[in-house]
């Protein structure tokens, strides 16, 4: 566990569960579902392995994780999000939304993850305008596809392009970054030839109302609907 803060704090009190480095990120690749010490160690690149093995034992203490058995023939050790663990899937969302905003493109350097869309999406949800929408989308981003699909307003999210989409969606990793943090209106990415849809066009265009890392906007009078997220259940993997 982290240093205790000694503050009777509920932020202090989190950190000191989850505030160690690495420790978030190990819950990130947790909300993908259950994963093996091989899993987690390949999807944190740089991350020493007395590093993981030290917050795993960390997070299990805390209650954040769990280890379980999986049955033969597998017979491995997975870590899994615990109950009280995966609630941090909203602050994780809320910090992805406020992080998106100033981390700018990746750089020559830097690890991105083949199937990064499928925590992202998540994050960068507007649920509030996605209330009762069912529609389906294929986005490919540079040679990656994610299929997104809202059924009542509830997510799904995968890992390459399914079939009959309403609006496929094909850009590269710039323009994807500028229509999300709002610095690119979809129609103008569409006149001038950025973003490229094969499909309905209005359904394009609402994608990036839908799925946004702008700062949210206060509701208009008479809207109940509270600020921020909230909590959509996801597919499984």
């Amino acid at each position: 566990m982290a240093k205790r803060f000694e503050q009777y704090c509920p932020i202090a009190h989190a950190m000191s569960l989850v505030g160690e480095r690495w420790a978030l990120l190990v819950v990130r690749e947790l909300l993908k579902g259950p994963r093996r010490y091989t899993d987690l160690a390949g999807g944190l690149p740089g991350i020493g392995t007395n590093v993981l093995a030290t917050r795993l034992r960390e997070l299990e203490a805390a209650g954040v994780i769990a280890r379980r058995r999986l049955p033969p023939p597998a017979a491995s050790t997975v870590y899994e999000l615990t109950d009280y663990g995966a609630e941090l899937e909203e602050v994780l969302h809320a910090m992805a939304r406020w992080g998106a905003r100033s981390l700018g493109l990746p750089r020559t350097h830097d690890e991105l993850d083949p199937d990064w869309g499928v925590n992202a999406f998540p994050a960068l949800l507007y649920p509030e305008h996605a209330r009762d929408v069912t529609v389906r989308y294929v986005v490919r981003i540079g040679d990656e596809a994610f299929t997104v699909g809202l059924d009542d307003g509830c997510l799904h999210v995968a890992a390459g392009a399914q079939a009959e989409p309403d609006a496929d969606m094909a850009m590269d990793f710039a323009t994807f970054y500028e229509l999300v943090t709002g610095d690119l209106a979809a129609v103008d990415a569409i006149d001038d030839g950025r973003l490229r849809v094969a499909g309905d066009r209005d359904a394009a265009i609402r994608f990036f109302e839908m799925f946004s890392a702008a700062p949210r906007m206060a509701p208009v009078a008479g809207d109940a609907e509270p600020l921020g997220p909230r909590v959509v259940p996801l597919a499984p993997a």
